[in-house]
């Protein structure tokens, strides 16, 4: 058969490939029949053969029990000895069934006997269709010429599957299997002899072997990170494919290896949701998440609309991301009913009319300008509109309109902060404060620090400049940062917020503090380089930035919550005349100079320190990079 036909059948989607073996099923099982019947009478049955419906009753009676055995599930490629005996199985239990029913109600044309020689060929005929079909989808595959040299980590199922699939796909050539287990170890499989991994550097040498996929989709989180720092000295690209939770297919493929990413380093365990207190919170409601197109929000609404609720509002300023997330939502939850609307949280009259117009019952408010240098310079009052008066005019409106719950997205930048978007922050979580307690409506403020891969982050930045040959920039040796994933921080806002009763700030779990720089060697070593091939450079720490960043200001503690990864932490009192007077300031017509900025906001936070470099920060000796400790 022509190689192209025989990969367009391998790229059929699994639900179809089964239909190819139903149809099969279709015509073998009556022509099991009648071939019994032409055998046992030596001629063909032309005028004394049995009813039609006797052919009929054949597939009556067999495909039930092929279905309910699981014999349309199987992944056709992968089937083993065993699963043919199950297929030879059925198919005589099949035949059985139709005898006894043969005997109860006499079908005229069918010899007794021949109920006995359909049994053996309805058995085999089923079996042949499927080894056809898997010698059909293993074919010969690519001739591997131009192929990537790769060695696949696991021989278990997982890797056998990936090993067929790779040998058909053309871009990677298996030449090897790494497995931790010895028994396995020496031996070959599928052709393909397994190695410890000690073996991989010799290898890389007498193959040529550049790639390790990783086909170990079992691994947990803190086990797929360990594997990775014992492969990430070895300078070869590392691939993964996904874990069980991710492997929505149950055909593992070519088209399912992906990347490293990073936090696949950091080996965070899976986050333990209360799913009936979440589905309370959310089941059946109006929510609406205000920066729907941001990194944050889009995956709040992803998380949102896993628990039906009645609409979900989505409040944006850019066009491209409410179009890119409304389109991903209709194709992933097409029975949602989906408001989206553009606008500027500063605008209150486009404000009052979504809320007036749609009556959430819970608002997540994750609208920010987020960018720390960008914000610093130049766009300061900018800033502090967006993202303290903002949040005032949406906390208003929520007030106004009888939502139950306000939930503002913070960020551990708004302690004792140095910039001006930690300090607009810490003054929206203020907003937040002096607002809870004056209607119905409870606010509640959820901190954590940086999220991995989101929109301006220093992950995509290092990504592409990895991709471009380097150098990859740091701004300082021992900057430090606390990281978790996109979907992470997403549920465990969705917890806390189903949590709190108004007026907490929950601070989520961290972890441990990442060193950038180390963060920036593990991608180039698991990109397949090194630092002599992508080389780091040091720029400086960047306008209002920190080597460190805090969860908890000095003057706070925190109290546990009945989850592990979240804890309430207690601030400062907020007097309702402090908040005036920043009102009166923020919201006055006219444009404010950064300077200005952040003198003023200095008077109302104490705990913010401008950074060294402006102008408004007490003077201080300067020291290069090389003499921070």
């Amino acid at each position: 058969m022509p190689l192209n036909l025989m990969r367009r059948l391998t790229a059929l989607p699994q639900r179809a490939k089964s239909m190819l073996i139903v149809a099969a099923d279709l015509l073998l099982l009556p022509f099991a029949l009648w071939s019994a019947i032409v055998l046992r009478l030596g001629e063909i049955p032309l005028e004394s053969g049995p009813p039609w419906w006797a052919y009929a009753l054949t597939l009556v009676v067999s495909l039930p029990l092929f279905l309910h055995l699981g014999l349309y599930r199987a992944v056709i490629r992968y089937l083993e000895t065993r699963a043919f005996m199950l297929v030879i199985g059925a198919s005589l239990g099949a035949a059985a069934i139709f005898a006894l029913v043969e005997m109860l109600i006499g079908i005229p044309g069918i010899p007794r006997t021949a109920l006995i020689i359909y049994a053996a060929l309805s058995a085999g005929y089923v079996a042949l269709a499927r080894l056809a079909a898997r010698q059909l989808l293993r074919g010969k595959g690519h001739d591997g010429r131009d192929a990537v040299p790769v060695a696949i980590y696991g021989a278990g199922a997982a890797g056998r599957q990936l090993a067929q699939a790779l040998r058909l796909g053309g871009e990677f050539r298996p030449v090897a299997f790494i497995d931790d287990a010895v028994l396995l170890q020496g031996r070959s499989i599928m052709g393909l002899a397994v190695h410890s991994m000690p073996d991989l550097p010799t290898l890389s040498e007498r193959m040529g072997l550049t790639m390790v996929i990783v086909a170990i989709p079992s691994l947990s989180p803190g086990q797929r990170a360990a594997l990775l720092r014992r492969l990430e000295p070895l300078n070869l690209e590392v691939r993964l494919v996904p874990g069980m939770s991710e492997l929505i297919r149950n055909e593992l493929g070519a088209a399912d290896v992906r990347e490293v990413r990073p936090e696949d380093l950091l080996g965070r365990d899976a986050v333990q949701l209360d799913s009936d207190a979440l589905s309370s919170f959310l089941g059946g409601r109006t929510v609406m998440v205000t920066g729907a197109g941001g990194s944050i929000g889009s995956e709040l609404c992803r998380q949102i609309a896993r628990y039906r609720p009645r609409c979900l509002v989505l409040f944006e300023l850019s066009e491209l991301g409410m179009y890119t997330l409304r389109e991903e939502l209709i194709e992933r939850h097409p029975e949602l009913a989906l408001v989206c609307a553009i606008g500027d949280v500063k605008n209150a009259a486009r404000v009052e009319h979504v809320l007036g117009a749609h009556r959430p019952a819970v608002v997540f408010h994750a609208a920010a300008y987020k960018h720390v240098p960008l914000m610093e310079e130049v766009n300061a009052w900018e800033a502090l509109r967006n993202n303290t008066f903002g949040t005032f005019v949406v906390g208003e409106a929520a007030i106004r309109h009888g939502v139950e719950k306000f939930v503002l997205v913070s960020t551990d930048k708004a302690v004792n902060p140095t910039n001006v978007m930690g300090a607009s922050k810490r003054l929206a979580e203020t907003v937040c404060q002096t607002l809870n307690g004056r209607g119905a409506t409870r606010f509640e403020i959820v901190r954590f620090g940086n999220v991995l891969g989101s929109s301006g982050s220093v992950i995509p930045k290092f990504r592409d400049q990895i991709a471009a040959g380097g150098p990859v920039t740091v701004t300082h040796p021992d900057i430090v940062r606390y990281f978790m994933s996109i979907p992470e921080a997403a549920q465990l806002v969705l917890q806390a917020a189903c949590m709190g009763q108004g007026g907490e700030v929950f601070v989520l779990d961290m972890g441990e503090p990442v060193r950038i720089i180390d963060l920036a060697r593990n991608m180039i070593r698991l990109s397949g380089h090194t630092e002599d091939e992508i080389g780091i450079e040091f720029t400086g720490l960047r306008p209002g930035e920190k080597l460190f960043e805090e969860l908890l200001s000095d003057s706070e503690y925190t109290r546990p919550t009945h989850h592990s990864k979240i804890r309430i932490a207690r601030v400062r009192f907020v007097e309702q005349a402090w908040w005036l007077k920043l009102h009166d300031w923020i919201t006055q017509d006219r444009w404010v100079d950064d300077d200005e900025v952040r003198r003023t906001v200095a008077g109302f936070l104490p705990e913010y320190k401008p950074w060294p470099g402006s102008a408004s920060a007490p003077a201080a000796p300067a020291r290069s990079i090389a003499s921070d400790p």
